[in-house]
């Protein structure tokens, strides 16, 4: 379906470097995130109570290319069970020839935008060798030897887009590494103190899978429905659908939504313990919550259409509305009664149940 090479070239070529530094200030850059991020990782287990101890993800300090190749390599993993299910019925064409160097281009072009808006990001299939440094530490890259054991998930930090914000925001560089370390720190916390979330995201994308319809008459159908749509949305300053809506087929929407409240409860989760912690620990955190905040809904033009269209709108209401859900809970029956939540995925709260909080109280813990 795609040619992962030229999508990674692609993404490479137009995501750039991001903004100018020495090659000391970006060694300092790169140590520093390292330093925080073992910072953060104390402060997230002792804030929300999980230990992560049993479980090794490994931290990677990475430029936007490098990011954009991890990520090429996780949707290569996502997709492969759907790229087999399309070869069991995908009749000869001369389009397979070309097709994947066509949807190649469209995805680096796609990796690359998002190449230079990720600050961070916890990488759930990635497996491999847990790598050790010099001092025996876990050592992220640069690593020394390895244990052995094998990881799962990785945590991905992106040096220069983060330099870039800080410096658009003007705040102190130190505070807000720690501040985004923090929020990362917890999605690592999440994925490996509560390990079954890696295989139950996994059972939901085949799940998604298996919904996929892939009727060629079908699927032009809703492609034709989705352009119409997108074009619409484009045009209309209040819309709020991505491309992701436009495809699904009824069944898909199910795994969508019960995704959509999963996610949002792993983000709203990450932003309350980065402002729980934040105020201890960071001296100018107002002023960086703040800025950011007005950063995040401040896109216009071709980026606020793609943003839209691309579904990181909708990303964004996942932090509030998870965010919401979090504060809620927490204040109602503590961070211990919050934490049922990791139990199983049968106290993971339905979308329903993110935008009322108490109805997750009730069925959960009874009363």
């Amino acid at each position: 379906m795609v040619d992962w090479d030229l999508a990674v070239a692609t993404a490479g070529r137009l995501a750039g470097s991001g903004p100018a530094v020495s090659d000391d200030e970006a060694r300092a850059a790169v140590a520093e995130l390292r330093a925080l991020a073992a910072q953060a990782e104390r402060h997230v287990a002792a804030f929300t109570g999980l230990d992560a101890s049993a479980t090794s993800a490994p931290l990677v300090v990475v430029d936007r290319g490098n990011w954009a190749r991890a990520n090429a390599q996780s949707m290569r993993t996502i997709i492969a069970p759907l790229e087999r299910k399309l070869r069991k019925h995908r009749e000869p064409s001369p389009f397979q020839k070309v097709g994947p160097k066509v949807t190649g281009l469209q995805t680096g072009a796609l990796l690359a935008f998002l190449a230079t808006k990720v600050l961070g990001q916890f990488d759930p299939f990635w497996s491999g060798p847990i790598e050790i440094g010099p001092a025996g530490s876990p050592a992220g890259n640069g690593a020394a030897g390895t244990t052995g054991e094998k990881a799962h998930g990785r945590l991905l930090l992106v040096a220069p887009n983060i330099v870039h914000v800080e410096r658009e925001l003007g705040v102190d560089p130190h505070d807000f590494r720690l501040w985004v370390t923090l929020h990362e720190e917890t999605h690592r916390v999440q994925f490996t103190a509560v390990p079954w979330l890696r295989d139950h995201l996994a059972g939901e994308i085949e799940a998604f899978v298996a919904a996929t319809d892939v009727d060629p008459t079908a699927f032009l159908t809703r492609a034709r429905d989705a352009v119409r749509a997108m074009a619409e949305s484009a045009r209309s300053a209040d819309g709020n659908v991505s491309i992701l809506d436009l495809v699904q087929t009824p069944a898909q929407k199910a795994v969508i939504d019960r995704v959509t409240a999963f996610m949002s409860l792993l983000e709203g989760h990450a932003d309350v313990v980065m402002d729980g912690v934040g105020p201890e620990v960071i001296p100018s955190v107002e002023t960086i919550r703040r800025r950011f905040q007005r950063r995040r809904y401040s896109s216009v033009g071709l980026d606020r259409t793609l943003r839209r269209l691309l579904g990181l709108d909708a990303k964004m209401r996942q932090y509030r509305d998870g965010a919401a859900f979090v504060n809620t809970v927490v204040d109602q029956v503590g961070m211990a009664g919050f934490n049922r939540v990791w139990e199983s995925a049968d106290t993971l709260p339905t979308k329903e149940e993110i935008a009322d909080p108490v109805a997750w109280v009730r069925r959960v813990h009874g009363g």
